[in-house]
């Protein structure tokens, strides 16, 4: 099992900058990829950025050039920078990871972005 713990949500004004943090603990070798995750009300649930253990990493469409995926694997966290937001970056952002194929889930951080 892997446990995921975000931090970082939170409210700001349209064009200001939060950082997410998500902590593995638990069963965490060979965790493959991690990444972002966003879900609005009565929405599917979308990817944001993902990035793999050697640190390859992608986007939505939505959030290049404004967000960015980074991970520590010696203290197994993963980081949500983003910048520039926009009001239609507001849901609740979910941490997750890979590990043999089975993804495991963070509770979520709710961010709001007001414009």
């Amino acid at each position: 099992q892997v446990q995921l713990v975000e931090s970082g949500g939170g409210s700001v004004q349209a064009g200001g900058s939060l950082r997410l943090s998500c902590a593995a603990s638990g069963s965490t070798n060979r965790l493959v990829g991690m990444g972002w995750y966003r879900q609005e009300p009565g929405k599917q649930r979308e990817m944001v950025a993902g990035i793999t253990s050697s640190g390859i990493t992608n986007y939505a469409d939505s959030v290049k050039g404004r967000f960015t995926i980074f991970r520590d694997n010696a203290k197994i966290m993963v980081y949500l920078q983003m910048n520039n937001l926009k009001p239609e970056d507001t849901a609740v952002y979910y941490c997750n990871a890979n590990r043999f194929g089975t993804n495991y889930w963070g509770q979520g951080t709710q961010v709001t972005v007001s414009s």
